[in-house]
């Protein structure tokens, strides 16, 4: 993978069971499970996921960067005034940070490593 290119797109959803079916039906996406609250999609042309949740959906695309070390990319994005609205945590796959930029735009950096 290439470091900071656009790997994944997440949106929020209220209800994963409708909207696996609209994606599905519409658009031939293919779904795996995570859970009761995440599910990946494929076969869209760019791989993504939709997490489910209760608060009011405002904004729901979080585009995912890919940077194979984490730390040293957050760095970099601390030194250049990005804000990083929630640290490294780990998830099935991998781990990834959200930050926002000098414009208040949410994205993520994951890595597999």
């Amino acid at each position: 993978m290439m470091h900071t290119h656009i790997n994944y797109v997440e949106f929020k959803t209220h209800n994963l069971k409708k909207t696996k079916q609209f994606y599905s039906k519409c658009f031939g996406w293919v779904f795996t499970d995570y859970g009761d609250t995440y599910v990946a999609f494929s076969e869209s042309g760019l791989e993504g996921g939709f997490e489910k949740t209760e608060e009011k959906i405002t904004n729901g695309a979080l585009v995912v960067l890919y940077h194979e070390n984490l730390e040293t990319i957050k760095d970099k994005i601390i030194k250049a005034k990005g804000i990083i609205t929630t640290d490294i945590f780990s998830f099935p796959g991998g781990s990834r940070f959200h930050f926002t930029d000098p414009s208040g735009n949410e994205l993520a950096v994951w890595s597999d490593k």
